[in-house]
């Protein structure tokens, strides 16, 4: 269920005409949950939809990158905008802009290897910087730093436990029988793509059956459970991102003709 300004938004009334298949589709799919997400404006959902879709391409992109996967003890990047600290994580250097770091994880990926946390984080930052651009970003993440789930306050994510799964979110696959010799294989934290596919760094983009299958590979000699998609999601939450928006004119989403329009300021509320 979608509200906006504490009222349900029907999927039926949103104007398709102004809407591309891709937000339609992830309307739709949260429109089936029983959760309710619930949004001030328009224009918040319209951020939010936005940044879940710059969330799949950046994990497309990553994908095609040429990051490597690798443990925090033999993870590198690229110096000339990165230094790497001791336990394996990433400190922006002081004199490169951070959208620039961010960029070149996606533009030179042959010069870095990380873990799957770090990659959920990249990807997170790509798809937010993608969305309020370069000034904003600079200003908001001043001083990066890429460690496992380490990463700035305006990068606002909440975890919970939850089936709502949806295009955007970090999903992780349990394995519970992992090899003690290789506990990076303890599970794998993957982006939902749709509602068949998933990208996991290290595994590439493909089904949740097949990630199963890959972690089950890396259990121990008398491994009894089977490696599972659990419960545990980690969303980015947008609200206070959408104030830095690039937007070049006001979200229309409804049907005129059928919904009840008011105007309070600069801002249109439908009921």
């Amino acid at each position: 269920m979608i509200k906006v300004n504490h009222q349900i938004v029907k999927i039926s009334d949103l104007n398709n005409s102004s809407l591309t298949k891709e937000k339609a589709d992830i309307l739709k799919q949260m429109d089936a949950y029983r959760e309710v997400y619930e949004y001030a404006t328009f224009d918040q959902l319209d951020f939010d939809v936005s940044v879940k879709l710059q969330i799949i391409e950046s994990s497309v992109l990553l994908r095609k990158s040429g990051a490597k996967f690798a443990t925090f003890a033999r993870s590198r990047c690229n110096e000339k905008y990165w230094k790497r600290t001791d336990n394996g994580g990433f400190q922006l250097l002081p004199t490169v802009s951070p959208h620039q770091a961010i960029d070149d994880i996606f533009y030179n990926g042959h010069e870095y290897a990380f873990e799957c946390a770090t990659a959920v984080i990249i990807i997170f930052y790509k798809a937010v910087l993608n969305n309020i651009g370069k000034a904003n970003f600079n200003r908001l993440f001043a001083d990066l730093y890429l460690h496992d789930w380490q990463y700035d306050e305006d990068l606002e994510l909440h975890g919970y436990k939850g089936s709502d799964y949806l295009p955007g979110d970090c999903a992780y696959f349990k394995n519970p029988d992992y090899n003690p010799d290789t506990p990076q294989w303890k599970g794998e934290n993957t982006i939902v793509l749709d509602e068949t596919l998933y990208f996991g760094h290290g595994i590439g983009i493909t089904t949740r059956e097949r990630i199963i299958e890959v972690l089950n590979l890396k259990r121990k000699d008398d491994a009894k459970q089977s490696a599972y998609l659990s419960d545990e999601i980690v969303r980015l939450h947008t609200a206070h991102l959408s104030y830095f928006a690039v937007r070049y004119e006001p979200v229309v989403w409804y049907d005129r003709n059928s919904a009840i329009i008011s105007t309070i300021g600069s801002i249109t509320y439908v009921a």
